[in-house]
């Protein structure tokens, strides 16, 4: 062997031995790795993911209400059925005007209808049960005043004359309910029928003196006494807002009717 190969080869097997030409000991490779003491790196926080929102169902929509007649349907109550004058009272019982008209009443001797809305029958009991107990008559006049009670599909208004049906006859067991007056008047021939199916007779009036516009008592007088005649069915209210003015008027209108008419019971 040739010196100069002999000397290669001897530099060779040095660089072997120390490692200086392992690449897994190169010093560039070793500083890039991270130290055992460097702190790890931070792994961003996943989002959390968005609730399933709560599935909505679309409502129903709404019965549309038939329209308002333009006349009132044949078979309607407009008479008291005898020569003397039918007093009628809706919207009660009102703890403080049904037992003012109530007093009036029993002072003249003579007997009324009260036309009882379902709520307040539920909320004022003891009054429903006075009224009957004093001899009047009692007539469902809907829950809760809905005027457009006529209009409303049959089920509806089915459900809301039994459900008053209900109230009256939990306060007064045993009373009978002859009558229905529904709520302003708007008459259907579709409420007329449910009100037939129930035993009810449909009530209407021959006079108003629109005591529920609050008009002074002697409006309310002046009103009733122009438009009565034998026979006349008179609406006017004991509930549904201020009746001090009614009240006032009574106490006129009941002697004096009974003095030219005559007070009856709906017949």
């Amino acid at each position: 062997m040739r010196p100069r190969t002999l000397l290669a080869f001897a530099l060779g097997l040095v660089l072997l031995v120390t490692g200086c030409g392992d690449p897994g000991k190169n010093p560039g490779k070793a500083a890039a790795q991270p130290s055992a003491s460097a702190a790890p790196a931070s792994t961003p926080t996943p989002s959390p993911s968005p609730k399933p929102r709560p599935s909505r169902t679309t409502p129903p929509p709404k019965p549309k209400l038939r329209p308002v007649p333009k006349k009132l349907p044949a078979g309607l109550h407009r008479r008291s059925g005898s020569p003397g004058v039918a007093l009628t009272f809706d919207d009660g019982p009102d703890p403080r005007y049904t037992p003012q008209i109530l007093a009036q009443l029993r002072a003249a001797r003579v007997t009324a209808t009260f036309c009882v809305v379902g709520r307040q029958a539920r909320r004022y009991p003891q009054l429903v049960a006075q009224i009957v107990r004093e001899g009047h008559q009692l007539c469902n006049h809907s829950w809760h005043h809905d005027v457009d009670l006529g209009r409303r599909p049959l089920a509806e208004i089915r459900a809301d004359l039994e459900r008053t049906n209900r109230a009256i006859r939990a306060a007064a067991p045993g009373a009978p309910i002859t009558w229905f007056r529904q709520p302003g008047g708007r008459w259907t021939a579709e409420e007329l029928t449910v009100a037939r199916q129930l035993g009810l007779r449909p009530l209407h009036w021959s006079v108003d003196p629109q005591d529920w516009d609050h008009p002074p008592a002697k409006t309310i007088i002046k009103r009733v006494e122009s438009a009565t005649h034998h026979g006349s069915v008179v609406l006017m209210h004991d509930a549904g807002g201020d009746r001090t003015q009614t009240m006032a008027a009574c106490r006129h209108l009941i002697p004096d009717l009974k003095r030219r008419y005559g007070i009856v019971r709906l017949r």
